[in-house]
């Protein structure tokens, strides 16, 4: 049903050009397509705002290519992957210009400090491919083969992915006194 729901929004943007429809997609996946870009910059508000809107943008621009051979939700955390992995691409090409780096040591202010602090700094320890897969399965409870959509990458090697950055976390969190009752 949602599914279908979706599709009847994008038919409505594309053959109607009711922009009202793109507003009602826009409501409905901004919160969990920010929350992705959360996760892969380290708590950088500002930033993840920055790339969610770029998303946003890019699939509207777009929307005539979705061709519902997959979930509407899975083409657009596609184009957020890709809108991630610009934005990556485009930091490394600068970095030796002054440029403001996601790197775990940057923190913006937050509510709940505490704990989002530990999950970034966490999710910091892991690699790039590692982090987006365990955001997408465990975060955004993605299906492997969703996933592997998304990425591009084989369901193994999410696999993989996923079994190193969990036992990595666990690492991690046990290391600083998250194995113990607190």
């Amino acid at each position: 049903m949602q599914q279908l729901n979706d599709i009847s929004l994008v038919a409505q943007v594309i053959v109607f050009h009711n922009n009202r429809a793109f507003d009602e997609l826009v409501k409905k996946y901004q919160s969990p397509v920010r929350r992705f870009f959360l996760h892969q910059t380290l708590g950088d508000k500002e930033l993840s705002d920055d790339l969610a809107q770029e998303t946003f943008i890019k699939a509207y621009v777009n929307l005539t290519s979705f061709k519902n051979l997959s979930n509407f939700s899975t083409w657009l955390y596609r184009i957020a992957y890709n809108v991630f992995y610009d934005y990556i691409r485009n930091r490394k090409n600068m970095e030796g210009l002054e440029t403001k780096q996601v790197d775990g040591s940057y923190h913006t202010e937050q509510e709940n400090v505490g704990t989002k602090v530990d999950i970034y700094e966490s999710l910091k320890h892991l690699k790039e491919e590692e982090r987006i897969c365990i955001t997408l399965f465990y975060m955004e409870d993605l299906a492997i083969d969703k996933i592997s959509t998304i990425t591009g990458m084989p369901s193994g090697t999410i696999k993989s992915h996923l079994s190193r950055g969990k036992e990595k976390l666990s690492n991690y969190l046990k290391q600083n006194g998250y194995g113990e009752n607190r």
